[in-house]
C-alpha cells in the first residue's frame, strides 16, 4: 500500500530511543504507519526541508503537517486516534509530568551509563555532531567517571517504577497501557540496544522486569517502509488541515499572521521561522515555505520550547 496525505509518515532510525516511544503509543493504538528513516548524524537535508531547521529525531509527518517532538507527536495522534486512549483510567494528565521526567533526569541517567561504558555508536563523526547539537564537549571521558554515580541514579529512579508496580499491576497506571508506558519504557530499551551494565541493573528489579515485558508485547503496529524522496513529495502535493486561530489566553499576545521563531529550551536549539498559524497553551502551528516541500505547517509543543516575535 502507497503512503498517502492521510498517512503516518515517521522519520526516525531504528536505535533512536525517542522513536521508540512513539513507536510503542503506535502499538497501543493499534496503528498502521510509515517508516522514513533519516541519518543518525547531520547533515539530514530532507529533514530540514520539511522543519525549517528543526534536526532532532522523531518528526511526524502527515501530509503538510509536521510535527516536531514527541510531546506534540503523541497529542496529535490521540486527538487523530483518540481509542485505544494514552491517558487509561484516571489519567488525564498525569502522563505529560511523568513524560518530562523520562525526557529528561531519567534520560540522562541512562545516557551517561550508555556512553560512559563505550558505546559504539560513538565514533569521531558522532561525538562532533552532538557537541553542535548540545553546544557544549561530548565529554566521554568525563562520562566514564561519572558513569558509577549515574547508576546509582538510574537505580534509584528504576526504584520508583517497582513501587509502583509492587500490586502486580500490568502497567504503570493500572490495566491498560498508556503514555507513562510508552515514556518509561523507551530508556530500558535505549539500555538494553548498547549497554550491558545497565542491562544488568535493569533485572534486579523483578517487577519491572514483568512490566516490561508486557510493553514489549504490545508491538509497534503495523509498519511500512517510505523514502525521504516520497516522503517529501507527498507534503508538497498536499495542504495542512491547520486552521488559523486565535488563543485569547495567549500570554504574550502572539497573534495568527505573526512572524516567530521557536525553538526547543534545551538542545538542539536550531531556530524555525514561519507565520503563526494557531497556538494554545500546549501547542503552536507556524506556517513556512521551502523550495522542496512547498507550504508546510511545522507543530511544536509550548512545554520545553521557546516562542519569540521574529
Amino acid at each position: 500500500m502507497a503512503a498517502t496525505a492521510q498517512s503516518i509518515i515517521f522519520h526516525q532510525y531504528d536505535i533512536s530511543p525517542f522513536s521508540e516511544k512513539v513507536r510503542v503509543a503506535f502499538g497501543i493504538k493499534s496503528l498502521e504507519w510509515f517508516a522514513c528513516d533519516e541519518p543518525v548524524i547531520m547533515p539530514k537535508p530532507d529533514l530540514v526541508a520539511l522543519t525549517g531547521g528543526y534536526r532532532k529525531i522523531p518528526v511526524m509527518q502527515i501530509g503538510a503537517d509536521v510535527y516536531c517532538d514527541t510531546q506534540i507527536i503523541l497529542r496529535e495522534l490521540e486527538k487523530r486516534f483518540p481509542s485505544p486512549t494514552l491517558f487509561p483510567g484516571a489519567d488525564k494528565g498525569l502522563g505529560w509530568g511523568t513524560a518530562m521526567w523520562t525526557d529528561r533526569v531519567f534520560f540522562q541517567a541512562a545516557a551517561a551509563i550508555i556512553f560512559g561504558g563505550g558505546m559504539p555508536l560513538a565514533d569521531d563523526a558522532f561525538i562532533k555532531d552532538r557537541e553542535q547539537l548540545t553546544g557544549r564537549p561530548f565529554d566521554i571521558e568525563g562520562m566514564k567517571a561519572a558513569s558509577p554515580m549515574m547508576a546509582e541514579q538510574f537505580r534509584a529512579q528504576l526504584g520508583w517504577l517497582e513501587e509502583q508496580l509492587a500490586d502486580g499491576r500490568r502497567f504503570l497506571i493500572g490495566d491498560e497501557p498508556g503514555l507513562a508506558d510508552a515514556s518509561a519504557f523507551y530508556n530500558l530499551a535505549f539500555v538494553r540496544w548498547t549497554s550491558p551494565n545497565g542491562v544488568k541493573i535493569i533485572e534486579t528489579f523483578p517487577g519491572v522486569l514483568a512490566w516490561e515485558k508486557h510493553v514489549a508485547d504490545i508491538g509497534h503496529g503495523k509498519r511500512q517502509e517510505i523514502s525521504r524522496e516520497e516522503a517529501l513529495d507527498i507534503a508538497k502535493a498536499a495542504t495542512s488541515t491547520e486552521e488559523a486561530k486565535a488563543d485569547p489566553g495567549e500570554p504574550n499576545g502572539f497573534k495568527p499572521g505573526d512572524a516567530v521563531t521557536v525553538m526547543a529550551d534545551d538542545y538542539g536549539r536550531d531556530p524555525v521561522i514561519g507565520d503563526l498559524v494557531s497556538s494554545s497553551a500546549q501547542h503552536i502551528a507556524i506556517k513556512r515555505n521551502d523550495p522542496r516541500v512547498g507550504d508546510v505547517v511545522v507543530h511544536f509543543p509550548r512545554a520545553g520550547f521557546l516562542v519569540m516575535k521574529s
